[in-house]
C-alpha cells in the first residue's frame, strides 16, 4: 500500500510530512516543542500552548511568557482562544503587526465544563453566526499570515456542527481545519470517529483537513491518512513521555515505516533529564524546570519496570541532581515494554456538556459570551 508524502500547505509553509503537535495545555511549550523538533530533524509543525486572546492583548506577564520562540522554531504558530470577535481581531492583529508568529491557529475545541458552561470551546461553533464573526474577523486582522482552526464533531451526537463550521471556515478564507473525530461529551473516552474526518475532507476539498484523535503510532497515522483521505495529522496525548513519536512519523510518511524508535531506559532517561533541563533554562530557574517537569514522569517510565515508590519518588524530585540520581538506580538496560506505544494521557468520556441557559435553542442567534468564558485552560 502506498505512502502518503504530500507535504502540507499552510499559508505560505510547506509542512512535511503533513504532521502537527497538537497544542496541549501546560505540556507544549517551548522546551517541549524543542525536543519534538530535535527528533524530527525540524520536520513537521509544532503549535505553542493555548492562548488567550484577551490576556494576549493585556499584555499577561504569563501569556507573553507562553508566546516565547526559540530562535530555530519555524514557522512559529500560535494557538488562540478566543469567544469575542473584537477581541480576537485585537489579539491577532497584535500578532500580525509585532511579528509574534508566523502562523495563528483557533481552539473551537476545548470540551472543559468551565468554558462549554460560558459558550466557549467546543460549545461555540453550535452558534454558526458567533464562529463566522470570530473568524472573519481573525482573517481580517492576519493581513498575510495563515489563520487555521481546530474544533470537534459537536456538542453531542445531537448537536454535530463540524460540517457547517468546515463550511463557514472555507467561506471565511480559514487556510485549514484540525478535526479531532470526538464531540464535547465524549471529552477523551471512547473512540475516535475517523469517518467524521473523511467526511469534512469531502464536504470542504478546497482546504486541507487533519485528523486528530487516537494516533498512538507512526502506523495509526498512516492507517488514518489512507481510510479519511485527510491531508495530515495532528498529534497530541501520543506523544506525551515520548517525543520521539516524531522520528517515527517523519520515518513512515518518507516511505520507511519500520525504521522506529524503541529507546532503552538509560536513554529515556537522558531524555527526561534534558526535558526537565529545558524547562529549568526556558522558567530561569532550575528548581521550577523540575517541578514543572514532575507531571511527565509517568508518562516516560509507562511500561517499564519500576516500582510505585520509586514513581513517586521522581515524581516528587526538586533538582536535575535529584531526578538524575534517582532514575540512576533503576535497571537502565531495560528494552523499550511492550505495549507502551498505547493509549496515554486523559481518557475520561460520556460526560454531560454544560451549557449556558438556552444555548440550543438557535444555533443562528449571535448571543454574546462573557469574558467569563475566556479562562486559562485548554483541549481540544
Amino acid at each position: 500500500m502506498s505512502t502518503p508524502t504530500t507535504p502540507l500547505q499552510i499559508g505560505p509553509h510547506t509542512v512535511g510530512p503533513p504532521v502537527v503537535l497538537a497544542p496541549m495545555a501546560g505540556i507544549t511549550n517551548a522546551p517541549f516543542r524543542t525536543l519534538c523538533r530535535e527528533f524530527s530533524a525540524g520536520k513537521g509543525l509544532y503549535v505553542s500552548e493555548m492562548i488567550t486572546t484577551r490576556a494576549l492583548v493585556e499584555r499577561n506577564d504569563k501569556t507573553m511568557q507562553l508566546i516565547r520562540f526559540d530562535a530555530s522554531e519555524k514557522p512559529r504558530s500560535i494557538q488562540l482562544y478566543g469567544v469575542d470577535p473584537a477581541t480576537v481581531g485585537k489579539a491577532v492583529r497584535m500578532i500580525a503587526e509585532e511579528g509574534l508568529a508566523d502562523h495563528i491557529d483557533l481552539n473551537f475545541g476545548c470540551p472543559v465544563p468551565k468554558v462549554t458552561r460560558k459558550g466557549g470551546g467546543s460549545a461555540l461553533p453550535y452558534k454558526r453566526n458567533l464562529l463566522r464573526s470570530i473568524l472573519r474577523e481573525a482573517v481580517s486582522g492576519a493581513g498575510d499570515l495563515p489563520v487555521t482552526m481546530k474544533m470537534r464533531k459537536g456538542i453531542d451526537e445531537d448537536h454535530l456542527t463540524y460540517l457547517d463550521a468546515g463550511r463557514i471556515a472555507v467561506e471565511e478564507g480559514v487556510t485549514a481545519i484540525a478535526l479531532h473525530g470526538r464531540t464535547a461529551a465524549q471529552h477523551y473516552g471512547g473512540t475516535a470517529d475517523w469517518d467524521a474526518i473523511a467526511r469534512l475532507k469531502e464536504h470542504v476539498p478546497e482546504i486541507p483537513v487533519l485528523g486528530n484523535g487516537d494516533i498512538w503510532s507512526a502506523e495509526d497515522a498512516l492507517r488514518m491518512v489512507r481510510e479519511t483521505g485527510c491531508d495530515g495529522v495532528v498529534v497530541g496525548r501520543g506523544c506525551l513521555g515520548r517525543p520521539w513519536l516524531f522520528a517515527d512519523l517523519v520515518a513512515a510518511f518518507e516511505g520507511h515505516p519500520d525504521d522506529l524508535v524503541r529507546p532503552t531506559l538509560r536513554q529515556v532517561a537522558d531524555v527526561m533529564v534534558r526535558h526537565a533541563t529545558l524547562l529549568g533554562e526556558w522558567l530561569g530557574d532550575e528548581a521550577r524546570g523540575v517541578v514543572d517537569f514532575r507531571k511527565h514522569v509517568a508518562w516516560y517510565l509507562k511500561g517499564f519496570a519500576v516500582g510505585s515508590e520509586m514513581r513517586k519518588r521522581l515524581a516528587i524530585t526538586s533538582s536535575l541532581a535529584e531526578l538524575r540520581g534517582g532514575l540512576d538506580e533503576l535497571d537502565l538496560d531495560q528494552e523499550w515494554p511492550a505495549g507502551a506505544d498505547g493509549p496515554r494521557g486523559r481518557t475520561s468520556g460520556n460526560n454531560r456538556v454544560v451549557l449556558p441557559d438556552g444555548w440550543l435553542k438557535d444555533p443562528y442567534d449571535l448571543a454574546g459570551v462573557g469574558e467569563e468564558a475566556e479562562l486559562d485552560t485548554s483541549g481540544g
